[in-house]
């Protein structure tokens, strides 16, 4: 029976285990020359830039006033209260009677309401005398319309048109709606402030002289948004960091319009470009990082 004659394998195995620690090599190699697909650097929140919508308002803030006020007196003199019939905050109605007089010579007079409204103020009371050229006896806000006055730049008076809508908020009544109805045709010279009303909209029970702001809408500008959150604020200006190829560059950005935490970018950013979703003083330009796609939630 022929004997085989023993292999020696160790030139083989040697070539191999040199193969494999060339090949180790290489790759550590690439790592450290800035492979953008191996993962290094600190784990970051990033999101995309994307387009939003934002609205362009003029804030006014002033006081509650009645649009229009009527007084109510009685046409003759010498006369006396004999009975009331509303109060003050009463909405009344145009023929609706208020009060009855009684005549020197005997038998009563009716006072009515010449305007449907609200009773804003009421001096009757029974046994008063009551007279044409007196202090009237109820006043009334016509129609229950009110005012809201207020005083705004005159940059923002450019921005003003009647009948553009807005938002008030009125202390102890909530918010209701309203329109731009008048605009000054001057300003007061020293503050270079100008008159504006704005019709208020509501059932609500209104108190005269309350404060309230409104927000005027007066068009809305669409852009690219971020986060405020993504923004930096310092000396050398507004900026964002930007991850591009899992490297932190700074971008200087303008910023415009802000609405719900969203921050309009005007100038710098491109929709689509990959944000920190929380910038800050820990990343540098040039810092590798590995992004990570915030959820939807988190935006």
């Amino acid at each position: 029976m022929p004997v085989l004659a023993a292999r020696d394998f160790t030139p083989k195995l040697t070539a191999l285990i040199a193969a494999g620690l060339f090949c180790l090599s290489s790759s550590v190699s690439r790592a450290d020359d800035g492979d953008p697909a191996a993962p290094r650097g600190a784990a970051v929140t990033v999101l995309k830039a994307a387009k939003s919508c934002f609205a362009n308002t003029v804030e006014v803030s002033g006081t509650i006033i009645p649009r229009e006020e009527t007084q109510v007196r009685p046409e003759r003199m010498g006369l006396k209260v004999a009975e009331v019939m509303v109060d003050a905050g009463d909405s009344v109605t145009a023929g609706q009677v208020l009060a009855k007089l009684n005549l020197p010579e005997g038998g009563q007079i009716s006072v009515q309401a010449p305007v449907g409204g609200v009773i804003s103020a009421s001096t009757a009371s029974v046994g008063a005398m009551a007279s044409g050229k007196g202090e009237a006896l109820f006043s009334i806000i016509a129609r229950a319309e009110f005012d809201l006055v207020g005083m705004v730049p005159t940059r923002d008076i450019a921005k003003l048109q009647v009948n553009q809508t807005a938002r008030i908020k009125v202390i102890g009544a909530g918010e209701v709606d309203g329109k731009v109805r008048r605009l000054s045709t001057t300003v007061e010279p020293n503050s270079q402030l100008a008159q504006v009303f704005v019709g208020v909209t509501t059932n609500r029970r209104l108190l005269v002289n309350s404060s309230g702001r409104a927000q005027i809408k007066t068009g809305q500008s669409c852009g690219v948004a971020v986060p405020l959150t993504a923004i930096l604020y310092g000396t050398a200006g507004t900026v964002v960091q930007v991850v591009r190829r899992a490297r932190v560059e700074t971008r200087r950005v303008e910023t415009g319009l802000m609405s719900a935490g969203q921050v309009e970018i005007t100038s710098g950013l491109q929709e689509g470009d990959i944000v920190v979703a929380r910038a800050g003083a820990l990343l540098r330009e040039g810092d590798p990082v590995r992004p990570v796609m915030a959820s939807a939630d988190a935006k």
